[in-house]
Formats: C-alpha cells, sequence, structure tokens
C-alpha cells in the first residue's frame, strides 16, 4: 500500500490534472485508489463533477457541527478509483490546527481508517507549504512534484525539497521525492532547454515519463471527466498510463518479507510435472537486440507485450556511437512493442511488421521463433 503526495506550492503546474488522470490510469491498471482533495480551492472535486457540502475538512475538523468518518464521505468515480472532496471550509484548517498538539498528524489518523481498502492513496495538496501540505507530506511514503520546464518551477522544487528534509528533521519521516515533467510543448526549442536544465539539476529524482501540452487535459476537466473516459486515444491518456506503469514497476522493487522457517515438503506429482515444465520454458529463451538511432537523445527504452508495456532498468537501452542497445531475453512467439525516446513513444521505423493500436499509433511486432 503506498501513499503519495502530489504537491507543488507554484500553481499552473499541473498538479490536480496529474492527480485525477494518474489516480484513473492507476485504477485502469487493477489497482484500488483514492484520492483525497486537501486543496481548499477543491479543483480535484471540480474537475470530476463532485459537489458536495461534506469533505475532508468534517473528518479532521473539531469545531464543525457535522463530524464525520473517512469512509462517510469518500465518492465513487470510476471503477477501483474513489475521491474524498474538498470545498473552500478545508481551508479554516489551517487556521484551526494551528495551535493544536500533534497537527502535523491529523491527516495520518484519519487516513489509517481506510488504509487498508486501497492500494493506492493520492493526495492532491493546497498550492502552499502551509500546515495542510505539512499534513500531507507526513502521511505520505512518496512525493510527486509535478513542474513545467520554467526557471521559475526550479525555485518552487528547490523550496518544496527544504520542506520535506524540513519533515525528515523535525517530524523523523522520509519521503522518497520524484520530479514530473508536466506540460511539456515538444514545438519549442526553449522547452528542450529547460528540459536539459532539469536533467541536470534533478537528475535522479526525474521521472522518464514526460507529460506533453494535451488539449483534450483541459477539455477533460471542463468536462468533469478523467482525460481516459473523454478521449482513449489521445496523447494525454497514453502519457498518464505511460505513468502509472513506471509507478506500479517500483512494487516489483520493493523488499519481500522474510520468510517463515518450515519444514520442506515433497511436491505433488502435478506439482513436480509443472515445475518442470517451468524450468523447461525458462530455457528456451533467445536474446533479442532492440536498436535505435538517436544520437541527441537523453533516455531509450523498449517496452512491450514481452515485459507487460513496463518501463525499468532491463528494457533502458545504451548508447554507443549513437546508437542505442538492449538485448533482452525472449521466449518464442509475437510481440507487440514500442521505443520511448525522452519520454516520447515512437515506433520501429526499421521494422516494417506493425499494427495499430487502440490509442490510434503504431506498435512494432517482432517473432521470437523455436530456433531463436
Amino acid at each position: 500500500m503506498r501513499i503519495i503526495a502530489i504537491a507543488n506550492q507554484k500553481g499552473g503546474c499541473g498538479k490536480t490534472t496529474t492527480a485525477i488522470n494518474l489516480a484513473a490510469a492507476l485504477g485502469r491498471n487493477g489497482r484500488r485508489v483514492l484520492l483525497i482533495d486537501l486543496d481548499p480551492q477543491a479543483h480535484a472535486s471540480l474537475g470530476l463533477n463532485v459537489e458536495s457540502q461534506d469533505s475532508i475538512y468534517n473528518v479532521i475538523s473539531r469545531l464543525t457541527p457535522r463530524k464525520l468518518r473517512l469512509e462517510n464521505i469518500i465518492q465513487r468515480i470510476e471503477n477501483s478509483f474513489d475521491i474524498v472532496p474538498s470545498n473552500i471550509l478545508v481551508g479554516t484548517l489551517e487556521q484551526e490546527l494551528a495551535d493544536e498538539i500533534g497537527r502535523e498528524l491529523k491527516l495520518s489518523e484519519v487516513i489509517a481508517t481506510v488504509k487498508e481498502n486501497y492500494d493506492y492513496i493520492l493526495i492532491d495538496c493546497a498550492p502552499s507549504l502551509g500546515i495542510l501540505t505539512v499534513n500531507a507530506l507526513r502521511a505520505s511514503d512518496e512525493l510527486i512534484i509535478p513542474v513545467e520546464t520554467s526557471r521559475f518551477s526550479i525555485q518552487g522544487v528547490e523550496h518544496l525539497l527544504d520542506i520535506v528534509n524540513l519533515v525528515r528533521d523535525r517530524l523523523n519521516h522520509a519521503i522518497q521525492c520524484r520530479v514530473l515533467i508536466t506540460m511539456f510543448d515538444s514545438r519549442l526549442r526553449h522547452s528542450f532547454a529547460m528540459l536539459e536544465t532539469f536533467r541536470q539539476k534533478f537528475s535522479e529524482l526525474l521521472f522518464d515519463t514526460i507529460v506533453h501540452t494535451s488539449v483534450k487535459l483541459k477539455e477533460s476537466a471542463v468536462l468533469g471527466q478523467t482525460v481516459g473516459v473523454y478521449d482513449k486515444y489521445s496523447r494525454g491518456t497514453k502519457d498518464y498510463f505511460t505513468l502509472s506503469k513506471e509507478i506500479i514497476c517500483a512494487e516489483k522493487k520493493q523488499p519481500a518479507p522474510a520468510a517463515a522457517s518450515v519444514e520442506p515438503k515433497a511436491f505433488s506429482e502435478k506439482m513436480g510435472t509443472l515445475i518442470r515444465q517451468e524450468v523447461k520454458d525458462v530455457q528456451q529463451l533467445f536474446p533479442v537486440r532492440f536498436s535505435y538511432d538517436a544520437a541527441a537523445a537523453k533516455s531509450v527504452f523498449v517496452t512491450g507485450s514481452f515485459n507487460d508495456w513496463s518501463l525499468d532498468d532491463h528494457c533502458r537501452l545504451t548508447q554507443a556511437n549513437g546508437k542505442w542497445e538492449a538485448v533482452i531475453a525472449l521466449k518464442p512467439g509475437v510481440y507487440k512493442y514500442q521505443f520511448i525516446v525522452d519520454g516520447v513513444w515512437k515506433e520501429d521505423s526499421r521494422n516494417p511488421n506493425k499494427e495499430r493500436n487502440s490509442f490510434g499509433d503504431i506498435n512494432s511486432l517482432i517473432e521470437v521463433t523455436a530456433n531463436g
């Protein structure tokens, strides 16, 4: 179970857009997701056509005449995707909590009552560095900082990282931080120049996924829909689906719990047959070399049906003499794949075997035969 805050005190960076559409994309990947709107402006709630007199204020506040539990105000948006709405009263919590003991733990306490019901809890923070944002950071294990490619965004990231360090030092709570490039306009040289600046300054923190400028993201918010519902073939839908896959990949890197000491038992005949078959299948792997010509690229991945379209170090290509290459061991079969070059999906232009996918663009096809 992962709790992720999405925060940036600078407005206009795609924070709420990311919160809404990442939650929906994680839900479409089979994860149970709760989005908590902690912004007094209630943009996440409004962006999903959720209007309610009851909000997170009624759960945290001690002064409200209508005290509620968190589960009382949760609303279903899409399959496996719920929201805790906000309203203007949430802004009064800053003053109400100012003199309370343990004020930084209020959100953690209310989340604890429902956390077992979800795989992910996302928190859309207020565009400020006040008590509400500190509550969100203290309740979270991870932080996503959406930024658009401008000089002012760099300063905003630095200020937020200072708050993260303060939470670590004062509240003894460490948070894993990641920076997400949003509203990226690939038509402008300035965008690429600033992208390189971000890579140099925050290289270890940057997501590989880049969210591009898309009018569909704005149109979907006006209609109170996620972009995946509004236009499942749009660039915005694809970008947030890719981001969700990148985040889900981190699940595989979580350390497994220590196994209990038990007496070994003999396998049943059926289980023994299955294991021998699996071992046989594992041995039937053949090296496949993927290559892509892009001397100016900063990163290239190959992903496809052979790895459930995920992004990890196993599918990262390495550069040599202007060409990016990776060798991946595959079982015999037909696979769909694409390259991701600096966050942009690309077909294999040298492979004539192709098909159009559900996003409206092209998958390349490769067949691995039993003789390699």
